[in-house]
């Protein structure tokens, strides 16, 4: 049976998502999780396009073991070396560099003809291939590219020494249909795919809602390796969904007679994980990981599902991690049942980060009868994925009614020092907002304001997430109350601190 490398661009293209920017720290506690999860590649940023982005892909590359790690390169000897530079202190490096060979990219675009686009893959593979001993290679756009000119440029980079040739439909653009059969041509009329044992990769984007569908369509046809994001998160409309792809293939596994490396267990908390931390919220109805993924509301289907789960459920909640522990957590449960919960769901936390973890589960206890899951990976999310925090939330008191003008009074705690002030707004929220904005004298844009309950029940926390625009990029913070207004002040303080940790590093 053949077995699909996952090649996972969470961190390089799902981190273009917009909204979705990442501090290094961040980056490295996904690339921890992606290793869990058991993905074969991770393509861990583009190490040219900033300091951030080069140090965070070479921390990756020096603590993460197991998954190769990559950096993305532009066929540029410049990009190229910056690329290496990022990722040789791993094992098993990967330098994956891209020139576009459609028409239209290549005219309005790069302004280069055929010929200089041939020579320029082959010239720059080749000198990727002296650095480091495994270089990929993607003809950008090639769901738009001339079959016979695409054909040749693959051919080109095999000779020069490429060991994986991905195929992008970079804007999402050909149908299942289209797609299978362009992989099938390639490896059919070039034979140095077959004479090498060249990897044969795809990355799909979703702009047409055919990411997954076209990425399986070429799995079918021969692809080997198949380059998705964690939520399908990504430019535009996204990739290719990681979970899907993997899934897909391990429950059809007799239609697409193949297998993935992935430990599927590790699928839910690598989605929660990337939510959290990039502010994207998961859909409900998404598939696998969406909250109504294994939930049943219809007479029918609870009947059906109360007899026999495989009667409307084709996968197992627990094929990927979804679990609930029998142990009930309250106000009474102590440190060890918690630990003991953290590490059922995945969660390896030391002493300082339970300890953290554990005060803040107490405060909630106090607010909630029972404590779900969710609920703990809130509190992992807001207490222990944190940039470091220059302002703390202290009190807050609001005054608002259908005859009070909102006014809130706000009290924080600046590295030891209380600072408070007053303010109104249209509503509590922006009247909390107003307030913490003249304490932090932060130059920031609100640009996105979001609320959910996360459990059931007049007692479930509020998660709030808030992106700013600050220093023109995004930063996202999350807050999680039982009270919207707090949970909304902590969110709003939560993306200040990230964007002054960001200035902080640049700086630096």
């Amino acid at each position: 049976m053949r077995t699909i490398r996952i090649f996972d661009t969470t961190l390089r293209d799902g981190e273009q998502c917009p909204g979705a920017s990442l501090n290094p720290e961040e980056k490295l506690e996904i690339a921890r999780q992606l290793a869990k999860l058991n993905v074969d590649v991770i393509e861990a940023g583009f190490a040219i396009a900033s300091q951030g982005d080069f140090d965070a892909i070479k921390t990756i590359a020096q603590t993460i073991k197991g998954p190769q790690i990559c950096s993305l390169a532009r066929c540029r000897k410049e990009d190229i070396d910056r690329a290496w530079e990022a990722v040789k202190y791993c094992e098993r490096p990967r330098v994956h560099t891209f020139l576009a060979t459609s028409p239209i990219h290549m005219e309005k675009k790069l302004k280069m003809t055929l010929d200089q686009v041939y020579k320029q893959a082959v010239e720059m593979v080749k000198y990727a291939c002296s650095l480091c001993p495994d270089v990929e290679f993607s003809p950008e756009d090639a769901g738009r590219s001339e079959l016979e000119f695409l054909c040749k440029v693959v051919a080109g980079v095999i000779e020069a020494g490429a060991r994986t040739v991905n195929i992008p439909d970079t804007v999402g653009y050909t149908t299942p249909w289209e797609f299978g059969k362009l992989i099938e041509n390639i490896i059919k009329n070039i034979p140095q795919v077959r004479e090498k044992n060249v990897t044969i990769s795809v990355h799909v984007h979703d702009d047409l809602g055919l990411a997954v569908a076209n990425s399986l369509a070429a799995v079918k046809a021969g692809a080997d390796q198949v380059e998705c994001t964690i939520n399908g998160i990504g430019e535009r409309a996204g990739n290719a969904s990681l979970e899907e792809v993997v899934m897909a293939i391990k429950t059809r596994k007799d239609f697409f007679d193949c297998a993935t490396r992935i430990n599927t267990k590790e699928i839910y908390k690598s989605s929660r994980l990337v939510s959290n931390l990039t502010g994207l919220m998961v859909q409900p109805n998404k598939a696998i990981v969406g909250a109504n993924a294994f939930a049943h509301e219809a007479g029918i289907h609870q009947h059906g599902v109360l007899q026999d789960r495989a009667t409307y459920e084709i996968m197992q909640p627990e094929d990927i991690g979804l679990t609930e522990s029998k142990i009930v957590l309250g106000k009474h449960s102590g440190r060890h049942a918690l630990a003991n919960k953290f590490k059922d769901m995945g969660y390896d936390l030391d002493k300082a980060a339970l300890e953290k973890a554990y005060q803040r589960f107490l405060e909630i206890a106090d607010k909630k009868k029972d404590i779900s899951e969710r609920d703990l990976e809130i509190i992992v999310a807001e207490e222990i994925y944190v940039a470091p925090e220059d302002y703390k939330l202290e009190k807050i008191a609001v005054k608002s009614g259908t005859h009070d003008k909102p006014t809130a009074k706000v009290q924080l705690n600046y590295k030891g020092e209380k600072i408070k002030t007053t303010a109104t707004g249209a509503g509590p929220v922006d009247a909390v907002y107003q307030a913490i904005a003249n304490l932090t004298k932060v130059k920031a844009r609100l640009i996105d304001y979001s609320i959910q309950a996360i459990t059931g029940g007049t007692d479930a926390l509020g998660e709030v997430t808030v992106r700013l625009e600050g220093k023109k990029r995004l930063f996202v913070g999350h807050g999680a109350d039982t009270d919207i207004i707090v949970a909304s002040a902590k969110a709003y303080l939560a993306a200040i601190n990230r964007l002054l940790y960001a200035m902080t590093k640049e700086q630096s």
